[in-house]
């Protein structure tokens, strides 16, 4: 539905506030109630106003397709996010730790698209558009103190919490693999921090790319060619420092290490 003059003014200033402490490396409490999205018609408007103060975007992450994701941030539903250029990292990299807030890291599996998705794509047309698959490691982030408790309208508006990311080697013949029960882990420092497998992602991580391509499609934006989509922590969420250094782990399929900056 679209929105009125008016609805779209409070996503452009709220929009602002959220931009402005992404780029300042800063949190606020929460929206101001006169700015604040209380469904997902006005949390998307709001993301969607911050896309155009980030730039260019390459694919999308979903947040929460974990039970331990959703504990985390406090919701029962996953959430689509736009992945910007300018957070983007590569494998080796020391990525920026001084202004993350949730601190945390995680294993992904992450699909490149080959061809557009049209509304209405079946399981297996959905599948069929898929370039390939990667490892991936997600840092993700929010600009919300309270995180945990501002709603979904809210993490919504706010990205779906998206931070920085990292897209590893691509898994060859992938098709032939049972996502599901393919093993992770995330090394901190030489120490296993967490495992899991492709079954912590709504059962299949498949299942998640799936599930996005009908959001987006809901939502009026497509699934493009070429775009990323990174399915979601594997694994229980473990807390990063200053400094650290992370592998995650995906066992014969290889894997994905980055320090942080101390």
């Amino acid at each position: 539905m679209p929105l009125s003059a008016e609805a779209l003014t409070t996503a452009d200033h709220a929009a602002d506030l959220l931009w402005a402490a992404w780029t300042a490396g800063d949190v606020i409490d929460e929206l101001p109630e006169d700015l604040r999205p209380y469904d997902h018609v006005a949390g998307w408007a709001i993301q969607q106003r911050i896309g155009e103060r980030a730039g260019a975007g390459y694919g999308w992450k979903i947040a929460a397709t974990s039970a331990p994701s959703q504990a985390v941030i406090g919701i029962g539903t996953p959430l689509p996010g736009r992945l910007f250029d300018r957070f983007r990292f590569e494998p080796g990299d020391t990525l920026p730790f001084g202004g993350l807030h949730m601190r945390v890291v995680e294993a992904e599996f992450a699909f490149r698209m080959a061809s557009d998705v049209p509304a209405g794509a079946s399981r297996e047309d959905v599948l069929a558009a898929v370039a390939a698959l990667h490892l991936a490691i997600e840092v993700p982030d929010s600009r919300l103190r309270d995180y945990p408790r501002a709603g979904s309208s809210q993490l919504l508006a706010d990205v779906a919490c998206a931070g920085q990311f990292v897209l590893g080697p691509e898994i060859p013949d992938w098709r032939g693999i049972e996502l599901s029960t393919a093993g992770t882990a995330l090394w901190i420092n030489g120490e296993k921090a967490a495992a899991g497998t492709g079954a912590e992602v709504m059962g299949d991580p498949r299942t998640a790319l799936v599930w996005l391509a009908e959001e987006l499609a809901h939502l009026g934006t497509g699934l493009r060619a070429g775009e990323i989509v990174t399915t979601g922590s594997t694994t229980p969420v473990p807390a990063i420092s200053a400094g650290d250094a992370v592998r995650a782990d995906f066992g014969p399929h290889g894997s994905v290490e980055i320090t942080f900056s101390s």
